[in-house]
């Protein structure tokens, strides 16, 4: 019994005296990654990551009509940067977590070139585009496109997606032959999961540097600081490479 007590002391004080819960808002793109650092942090802490998956500019408006987050991983540094102007932040909690990568992709081997010569064929019925007010790898499909000038060739075979997970999806069921994906939705390693692909030359779109901040109502928690220490350590750094992004 004496023994029994013992470790049952010894388990109880290997965790944090007060774990508490972190409500993250997570751009779409960053939803495989994310899963795996939430899941080593809460292992390593304790405390417990509520992650919620969807548009940046969705999220936007739902923060400033109160959604109760603690911290934003968006898609871009814009939104973050807006919301720091607001005074909607904890003040110097902004940094850049991930720095993105878009790329065509197909569900299906053979149908996108290393080069994206396809664009140019035109050899397909839909192109799946995340809608670019809401989501920023959808403005990036919408820059490279601009910068091939086929912009207005293709803009009437856009199926758009709310946000790069729904893209993902119309492409991986076939609604659309290819589409425009972060590249951490289907690289693994660096190595295509399947389908075929294109990687987006950086020189086509504007640098898709992903932001996190502290939300207002996470600025006292400690439970949120240890996230964002957690984030910006070498653990969470070497899944995030994993999955395609840079840093």
């Amino acid at each position: 019994m004496y023994r029994l007590a013992l470790l049952l002391f010894a388990a109880a004080v290997s965790m944090p005296a007060f774990a508490d819960e972190v409500s993250v808002a997570v751009a779409a793109n960053f939803t495989a990654p994310m899963k795996v650092i939430a899941a080593q942090f809460e292992k390593d802490t304790g405390h417990k990551v509520l992650a919620s998956y969807g548009a940046t500019g969705k999220f936007y408006a739902q923060i400033r009509n109160g959604a109760p987050f603690d911290i934003l991983l968006a898609a871009d540094d814009a939104t973050p940067a807006k919301l720091d102007q607001e005074s909607a932040t904890a003040p110097n909690t902004r940094f850049t977590y991930a720095i993105g990568k878009l790329v065509l992709w197909s569900a299906q081997a053979g149908v996108v070139d290393a080069k994206g010569d396809v664009l140019k064929t035109g050899k397909f019925d839909h192109l799946a585009v995340a809608n670019p007010k809401l989501a920023p790898y959808g403005l990036a499909a919408v820059e490279t496109l601009q910068k091939l000038n086929l912009l207005t060739t293709w803009q009437a075979k856009f199926v758009t997606g709310e946000n790069i997970g729904q893209t993902y999806q119309f492409v991986a069921s076939g609604a659309a032959s290819l589409g425009f994906v972060a590249m951490s939705q289907v690289y693994e390693g660096n190595k295509l999961k399947s389908g075929s692909a294109w990687m987006v030359p950086s020189h086509l779109y504007s640098p898709i540097r992903q932001d996190a901040v502290v939300l207002s109502r996470g600025g006292n928690k400690p439970a949120v600081a240890a996230f964002v220490t957690f984030l910006k350590g070498d653990a969470a750094k070497a899944i995030i490479r994993s999955y395609g992004y840079g840093l």
